[in-house]
C-alpha cells in the first residue's frame, strides 16, 4: 500500500529537499567519489604509479608501500617513511592515506586490492552541477514486507568493472505491491544494524535514469516484518559518474517492469554525451 495520498504534503518536499541536499553535499565533498583521479589494481610486483610517492604492493601480508628516500605518507596523522605495511583490506573496506592535498584510499573490490587517489581539484569534482530528480510524491512512499530466507544466501553479482564480481550476503526478499501487482526484490545487508539495501533497475533505466543500477535504503523492519520503500530517495551509486568505480550491478531479479519515476535522474553529464 502507499502511505500517504498522491497530494504531496509541503512538510514532506522540504524534509526531502533537506535530505537531498545533505545528500549532494557528501558526494561533492573534497575527497568523496567525485575527487578520484585514477584507478590502481595493485599485483605483487611493487610499482610506482603516475603523481602517487613510493612502489605500491599487494601479497600475504597485505597492502605494502616502499617510499624512496625523501618521500613520505601521512597515516593515522602521523608522518611515515620507508616501508610501511598496511596489511589485509576486508572485502568493501578500505583505509586512507595522505600527502599535500591528495587523499589515497587503499580498498578492496571483488576480491582484489587498489589504489585511488582523491583530489579535491579534479574536473568531475570541479565541474559538477549537481543531480537532477524526479519532484519528490508521496505517492512513491509504498509499504512492504520483509521476507526473510531460512539463512543468508550468498548472491554474485556483476559489476561495472569489466571481470569483476561482487558477493553479498542477502537476509532475504522485500515484496510491496505497485498498481495491483505484487512484486520482490532480494535486498543485501544495509549500513546500519537491521537495514536492507536494495539495488534495482527500472524501465525508466538508460532512459531517464543511470542504466546500470539505482540504490534504495531501507530502515529495520518491524515486529511484523514491515517496511517502509522511499523511492524518491533512490540514488545514484559512484560509477554514474566516474568510470574509476565497481559498483555492482542488481541480482537479475531485480528489474521492475514499470517506470519507478522518483529518486535520481541522469547526471547532467551523462545527459550530454
Amino acid at each position: 500500500m502507499t502511505i500517504a495520498s498522491d497530494t504531496t504534503a509541503p512538510a514532506f518536499a522540504a524534509e526531502w529537499q533537506a535530505w537531498h541536499e545533505a545528500h549532494e553535499a557528501d558526494r561533492a565533498s573534497a575527497h568523496g567519489f567525485l575527487a578520484i583521479t585514477a584507478q590502481h589494481w595493485l599485483t605483487a610486483e611493487p610499482t610506482r604509479f603516475d603523481g602517487l610517492p613510493g612502489r605500491w604492493s599487494t601479497g600475504e601480508e597485505g597492502v605494502a608501500v616502499l617510499l624512496d628516500q625523501g618521500e613520505t605518507l601521512l597515516v593515522d596523522g602521523a608522518e611515515v617513511t620507508g616501508r610501511v605495511v598496511f596489511g589485509a583490506i576486508p572485502e568493501r573496506g578500505g583505509l586512507t592515506a595522505a600527502f599535500g592535498d591528495t587523499l589515497i584510499e587503499i580498498a578492496k573490490r571483488g576480491g582484489y586490492d587498489l589504489l585511488r587517489p582523491r583530489h579535491p581539484g579534479h574536473p568531475t569534482r570541479a565541474g559538477y552541477r549537481g543531480t537532477p530528480a524526479y519532484e519528490p510524491s508521496e505517492s512513491w512512499v509504498i509499504e512492504g514486507r520483509f521476507a526473510p530466507y531460512d539463512a543468508p544466501v550468498q548472491v554474485t553479482v556483476g559489476s561495472v568493472a569489466e571481470g569483476l564480481q561482487h558477493v553479498y550476503a542477502a537476509p532475504g526478499e522485500v515484496e510491496f505491491r505497485h498498481d495491483g501487482d505484487v512484486h520482490r526484490l532480494i535486498a543485501f545487508n544495509g549500513s546500519a544494524p537491521g537495514s536492507l539495501l536494495v539495488l534495482f533497475t527500472d524501465a525508466t533505466s538508460g532512459v531517464t535514469t543511470y542504466p546500470a543500477n539505482r540504490s534504495l535504503s531501507v530502515g529495520a523492519p518491524d515486529a511484523d516484518g514491515r517496511v517502509v520503500l522511499d523511492f524518491t530517495r533512490a540514488v545514484n551509486l559512484p560509477c554514474a559518474y566516474t568510470e574509476f568505480a565497481t559498483c555492482p550491478l542488481p541480482p537479475a531479479g531485480n528489474r521492475l517492469p514499470f517506470a519507478v519515476e522518483a529518486g535520481e535522474r541522469l547526471p547532467y553529464e551523462r545527459t550530454a554525451r
